[in-house]
Order: structure tokens, then C-alpha cells, then sequence
């Protein structure tokens, strides 16, 4: 395709300025710069639809996963760690790594 367009001043002055610092020709400075346009247009109206083939391709088999992630997480720390889930204090942080030393002589 052929294009002839006009261009106020300060718009000439932006393409000489891309043409010569990135030693391309006019032609190939608009042709980026539409396909720039392109891509930021096309990636806002499309939302995240780009991710659509990825959303949903977990095989669990199970239709539940997002209303009970937590509880199914708690069950597999649960199995590793061979806490019970219902323990009072089914996460262990270990006191001593996390508190500060005291100097000798109190505080």
C-alpha cells in the first residue's frame, strides 16, 4: 500500500529524529511505528482474552478447585508435614531463628 499524509511540524520533526537516531528510512520508522500503534491497540481491546487458551487448562478432574484451594492446601501441608489440620498450631515457626539476641546484661 502506497500512503500519502501530511504532517504538521513537530510530527516531521519526531519522524527525522526516529530515522536518524535508528539509521532507518522514513518508510520503515512509520511502518514500525503503525505496527507499535497496532500492538497496544489490539492489547487493550482485547483484555486478557490473549490468555484464554492457557485460563482453565488445569486436568484435575475436579469442578471445585477455586472454592476450596484452601482447604486443599492445608491437606497437602498437612500430609507433608504430618501436622493434623485441625492442630492449634498446625503452622510452626521456629521462635529462636526470629528473635533477637539480648546483650548480656539485659536490655
Amino acid at each position: 500500500m502506497r500512503v500519502n499524509a501530511r504532517f504538521d511540524a513537530e510530527a516531521e520533526q519526531q519522524v527525522t529524529y526516529l530515522a536518524e537516531v535508528t539509521g532507518m528510512g522514513v518508510s520503515e520508522v512509520l511502518r514500525t511505528s503503525v505496527q507499535h500503534y497496532y500492538d497496544m491497540v489490539r492489547a487493550r481491546r482485547g483484555g486478557l482474552r490473549h490468555l484464554s487458551a492457557f485460563i482453565g487448562q488445569g486436568d484435575s478432574g475436579r469442578s471445585d478447585v477455586a472454592g476450596t484451594y484452601k482447604a486443599r492446601l492445608a491437606e497437602g501441608w498437612s500430609a507433608k508435614h504430618g501436622v493434623p489440620i485441625d492442630a492449634p498450631h498446625a503452622v510452626h515457626e521456629p521462635e529462636a531463628a526470629f528473635k533477637r539476641s539480648q546483650p548480656a546484661g539485659g536490655a
